[in-house]
Formats: structure tokens, sequence, C-alpha cells
């Protein structure tokens, strides 16, 4: 089967994106090591593998019509998705939720295509406690769009899953901890 592109991108993750120190998580829990996935998103080598992955492990739902999350960290994916998207022939945008919505313009949390109505899937890199998942579902249901899965490169093993499917929506991650040669904290 040759090494596939979930296989490249656990090697970047290994070799340029696990961190080794003492570090503070956006949950405010103490880590003994950091997945910097910002760091690979917008590296010109992991992208079109973090688009092909994310593809790949949300292929069996039926009828994506995009995917995004909680800027900024899952912007430059779900742009991945979307490049590597159409160039597997798929139809698939990208959308943007802001933390709060604009108090100008047009006052939008939710930046891209109308969703109301539509099957979208969110993205994000690593989730600790799924908190930036779930602003990102409440946004979407409030605009009519229909939440199907979470889909996250890296699962942390740290409860985020049950909180995620707590919220109704099915969890699903790319790569473990244990792909990375790394244990729970």
């Amino acid at each position: 089967m040759g090494v596939t592109a979930r296989d490249r991108l656990i090697q970047l993750i290994r070799d340029e994106a696990v961190f080794h120190g003492d570090f503070v998580l956006t949950s405010g829990k103490r880590a003994s090591y950091y997945i910097d996935l910002r760091k690979l998103s917008l590296d010109h080598r992991a992208a079109p593998l973090i688009g092909d992955v994310l593809l790949d492990l949300i292929a069996d739902i039926p009828g994506v019509a995009a995917v995004g999350g909680l800027t900024m960290g899952a912007d430059p994916l779900a742009n991945a998705v979307l490049h590597r998207g159409l160039a597997r022939g798929l139809d698939v945008d990208a959308f943007v939720v802001r933390k709060e919505p604009k108090d100008h313009g047009r006052g939008r949390q939710i930046e891209g295509p109308e969703l109301a109505g539509k099957r979208v899937v969110v993205v994000e890199d690593t989730s600790t406690t799924g908190g930036s998942p779930l602003k990102a579902i409440e946004a979407l249901r409030k605009v009519g769009a229909e939440v199907v899965a979470v889909a996250v490169i890296v699962d942390r093993a740290t409860g985020a899953q049950a909180v995620i499917e707590a919220a109704g929506v099915e969890y699903r991650a790319a790569i473990t901890l244990d792909d990375l040669g790394l244990e729970p904290q």
C-alpha cells in the first residue's frame, strides 16, 4: 500500500510539532508536551497532507457541503480540505466561525457560504476540552447548519470526545497520541 498521507503527516508531527517542556494549554491545564499543529497547518509540506487526512476521515459522511471551525486554528485546516477536495473533484466549501459576531457590516459570526440547511463538519487541529468545537457548533446551529461531525487531526485523549458527543455530534480523530509515541496527560 505504501506510505499514506496520514503516515507522512504523523512523521512530520513527530519530527517538527511535538515540543517537550512545561506548557499551559488553552484549557488552563498543564502539560509536559505541546503539539503545535499550527506550525504545520501553515507549512507547504503539511497543508496538503492535512487536507487529504481530513478528507479521508470524513469520506464516508454523505452530503458534507462545508468544513470549518473557530478562527484561527481551524482556518488553514478548512482551506486545506477545500483545496484538496477540489483536486479530488469534490464540492466542499470552507467557512470561518468568529469568536463573537462582528459589531459592524452584516454583523456575521460565520463567514463563507450560506450554511442554513447544509451538512457541515467542524475541523480542529487538536482539542483538549472540546471548548472551541462547541463554540463553533453553537454558532452553526444558530444559522441553521446541520453539524454532522467534529473532525480532529490529533486526539489528546483528555475528554474532548465525550464533551462533543454529549452535544449530540459525532467525534472523529485521525491520529492518536499512541500514533505519535506520546502518553496521555
